[in-house]
């Protein structure tokens, strides 16, 4: 393992998640990829920032809980003209217009393609996080994630 940098171990097909994007079409690009997560970019900006299948989650949750309408209140109001089934109907559920932007990181870690894989592994776990970006020229060339780790390991 000893002389192996990012670019040794990094793969070099960066995808990136427009930041536009709804958490639909994000979970469907993670999983059209086989990916958990990608730099978010838009078509020839800067990097923005990371996203994760954990932002989805933490996301959807979070909406979930925030979702109690009716709300006890009025509900027990509503229940002195209706049935409890029928005043919950009343509940109005829209698409939710949550973006890419709106749950990504905005903490983008980053290393050069000559940083070693033990600053890189580091650096992974001190900030507990399961993707690096590679940079060249302030552009990503490539993403370390913790497969890509794991591989060298198997592979030593």
């Amino acid at each position: 393992m000893q002389g192996l940098s990012a670019k040794h171990v990094m793969s070099s097909n960066v995808l990136v998640a427009d930041p536009g994007w709804s958490l639909n079409r994000l979970a469907e690009f993670f999983m059209q990829n086989c990916i958990s997560g990608a730099p978010v970019q838009t078509r020839d900006g800067p990097l923005m920032g990371v996203v994760s299948l954990t932002d989805i989650v933490h996301t959807r949750t979070q909406l979930e809980k925030d979702r109690d309408w009716p709300h006890d209140y009025y509900l027990h109001a509503l229940e002195r003209k209706y049935a409890r089934e029928e005043a919950a109907g009343f509940q109005v559920e829209s698409e939710p217009s949550t973006t890419v932007r709106d749950i990504m990181t905005t903490t983008i870690f980053k290393v050069s393609e000559d940083t070693p894989v033990q600053q890189v592994a580091e650096m992974m776990i001190r900030n507990h996080i399961h993707r690096v970006v590679v940079i060249r020229d302030e552009q990503a060339v490539g993403i370390v994630s913790t497969p890509d780790m794991l591989k060298i390991i198997r592979d030593m």
